[in-house]
């Protein structure tokens, strides 16, 4: 049995040193220490676990901190306030069961009984399970891209790969919101777009033996929907080919600093077995600047 449960102990907060390491591989440079953990989740941040009872032991995390966002322009001088979701981690012997939702979840609870309707939190867009989570099922929305946020990290996921990255905008008592979690909506398919004229703006091949290849020259986006793919499984691809793997991020860059800069908006991410092989695909959307922030 999973508890999710808010962290506050000293031993809890060293349990989740250990995690960060057995998650990331990080060395004790890498990893947030006690100390921090301590003081943030005693001063109005969001510490939680999701803890094995039978075994004893921390299999998952969440941390954050309050922050602020952009000024409001109708008041200049003032920010607005916002969670910065840090880090959330889960061992990989207990992934894909719903532990990484629940944990947001807690989350998502703890942070709207502060009076706070936004989080945000960055992560590495070609991570198609991540991205299935955030955009997907938790109603994400993203329309920031930034490169090398962390510069060159060393942790065994990151390594000798540009660390860009997604802030995504979660915005969490919204209708967009409280739909997606209450599991009603319909997902749409690659069908759905692709019969109505959606074009893929870089459609992969495969190479012969799994692995995605991406195409030469992409297109840019021009109307209303825009599919971009992304590899579906990116550690296979990487184990594999570290050299496809940078050409694969490097691609994804420009095609959605682009995209971003025109005034589109990631609104969804699909995840599905088209023409015989795992593939996965954001949804960018034009005209849907007023996601943020609906009631």
């Amino acid at each position: 049995m999973i508890e999710i449960r808010p962290l506050d102990t000293l031993a809890d907060m060293r349990a989740v040193e250990d995690l960060q390491r057995q998650v990331w591989g990080n060395n004790d440079a890498d990893v947030v220490p006690l100390h921090m953990l301590t003081t943030v989740a005693h001063n109005g941040g969001v510490l939680i676990g999701a803890w094995d009872a039978e075994a004893e032991k921390l299999v998952g995390f969440v941390f954050g901190f309050l922050g602020t966002d952009q000024e409001n322009p109708q008041r200049p001088a003032m920010a607005n306030l916002k969670h910065c979701s840090h880090m959330m981690g889960v061992l990989p012997e207990y992934r894909d069961q719903g532990i990484g939702l629940r944990l947001k979840l807690a989350q998502r609870e703890q942070v709207m009984r502060q009076g706070v309707r936004l989080i945000t939190w960055t992560y590495d867009p070609i991570e198609s399970r991540n991205a299935n989570v955030n955009i997907a099922r938790l109603g994400c929305i993203c329309r920031q891209y930034f490169r090398e946020v962390y510069g060159e990290m060393q942790d065994v996921l990151n390594k000798g790969l540009p660390s860009d990255r997604f802030q995504v905008e979660w915005w969490i008592t919204s209708q967009r919101v409280k739909q997606r979690l209450s599991g009603l909506r319909r997902r749409l398919t690659l069908h759905s777009f692709t019969s109505a004229g959606t074009p893929i703006l870089n459609p992969s091949r495969s190479n012969g033996v799994g692995l995605p290849l991406p195409p030469d020259q992409p297109l840019a986006p021009d109307g209303v929907f825009a599919l971009v793919e992304v590899p579906a499984n990116f550690q296979s691809l990487k184990t594999a080919d570290l050299g496809r793997a940078r050409e694969w991020k490097l691609q994804l860059r420009s095609i959605f600093e682009s995209a971003f800069t025109e005034g589109y908006i990631v609104t969804d991410f699909l995840r599905e077995a088209a023409e015989g092989r795992e593939r996965a695909f954001y949804v960018l959307s034009y005209g849907d600047m007023k996601l943020g922030g609906e009631e």
